[in-house]
């Protein structure tokens, strides 16, 4: 399993900082991060927060491919139904060209009624215009309707869908599973094989709530109330528009005694990289999981913990997760249709999209 760390760049209210100060300082983290072994940096979205939460992903995505040059770029997630899938499909072009082929897009449906307000565009409709979208920007790339196409053959596209429903779509899509979570497995293979694709190259990835630290109780004091900060304000954002009453504050402590079992906004997970380490592999069981990402700042987190973060993630987690047994195989460098990591393509099934 691979490691990577993952920015949101907020910018709370509590400890605001200067965003010119705060953006370059990111920047130089993606560089950081690749000096020190991270497989992957990634970069999400959101519009309106009062902390300034990155609203446009690929274009500080495009910020970092040029100032890197192994390390993968991912958007986890991005708000396509949001977007003009031409103009999406454009945009992630041009990151894969500057990147040279290290662009992961990752995309999910949103939640919020007020960005899609923001957008003029249908709440309602979103999981319906997000499948529509994923195909048209297969025809696009595929056709050559964009110029200038992607350096990638097939460029990963991951679905931010959760649930087995969710997952299930994303399979007879035959594109890759934003999760790790190994619960999800068993229905976006069944997806894979309804949808006539290789269940053997199904791919999961995504990211965990989670500090890692050598001394957690040395750390926990600074770092829980940005930790707290960051819980209650995803629970604020996401009932504006809904009429339901706001979530009464989170109890840190709480928190740190669950795992990712308990929901994306009722864990977190802190402590030794071997005690996180061991709640990944648990999480994600026998799936075939890729990558996982950990957010390297919580929420206005003090530089010197940010870059400490980064560096144990990077020197410590990395190593831990890359020496454990996973259901995921080496991706090798086949063209579509062709067997590749010793695995045969089924008969008549459309081929799977490798990186």
């Amino acid at each position: 399993m691979k490691a990577g760390v993952w920015f949101d760049l907020r910018n709370p209210p509590g400890w605001r900082q200067d965003p010119a100060r705060l953006y370059g300082f990111t920047l130089e983290l993606c560089e950081e991060a690749e000096r020190q072994g991270a497989d992957s940096v990634w970069f999400s979205e959101h519009h309106g927060f009062e902390d300034g939460y990155l609203p446009q992903p690929l274009t500080f995505a495009a910020a970092a491919a040029a100032r890197t040059t192994r390390v993968r770029l991912g958007t986890g997630i991005l708000i396509a139904p949001l977007r003009k899938t031409a103009q999406l499909a454009e945009e992630a072009a041009v990151v894969d060209i500057i990147s040279g082929g290290r662009l992961d897009l990752g995309l999910g449906a949103g939640y919020r009624i007020p960005e899609f307000e923001l957008f003029d565009t249908d709440y309602a409709t979103r999981y319906r215009v997000l499948d529509s979208q994923v195909k048209e920007l297969r025809r696009l790339w595929g056709e050559g309707s964009i110029t200038p196409a992607p350096v990638q053959d097939r460029l990963p596209v991951w679905l931010g869908y959760q649930g087995p429903k969710g997952a299930r779509r994303a399979g007879r899509m035959g594109e890759r599973l934003l999760t790790l979570a190994k619960a999800s497995w068993p229905y976006y293979r069944e997806g894979l094989a309804e949808g006539g694709h290789d269940p053997a190259c199904a791919r999961m990835s995504g990211g965990v709530q989670a500090y890692v630290t050598e001394d957690p109780e040395r750390d926990w004091p600074r770092v829980a109330p940005h930790i707290a900060y960051q819980q209650d304000s995803y629970r604020r954002h996401m009932v504006v528009g809904t009429g339901n009453p706001v979530p009464r504050p989170v109890n840190p402590e709480r928190l740190r005694t669950r795992g990712p079992d308990a929901g994306p906004l009722s864990y977190y997970l802190f402590g030794t990289p071997e005690e996180v380490a061991e709640a990944i592999l648990e999480y994600a069981g026998d799936a075939p999981v890729d990558t996982v990402w950990l957010c390297a700042s919580v929420a206005g987190l003090p530089e010197d913990l940010t870059a400490r973060h980064v560096q144990t993630i990077c020197s410590r987690l990395v190593p831990l997760l890359a020496s454990s047994p996973t259901a995921t195989q080496p991706i090798g460098g086949a063209a579509d249709g062709e067997a590749a990591d010793g695995l045969a393509p089924v008969p008549g099934a459309a081929a799977c999209g490798r990186r």
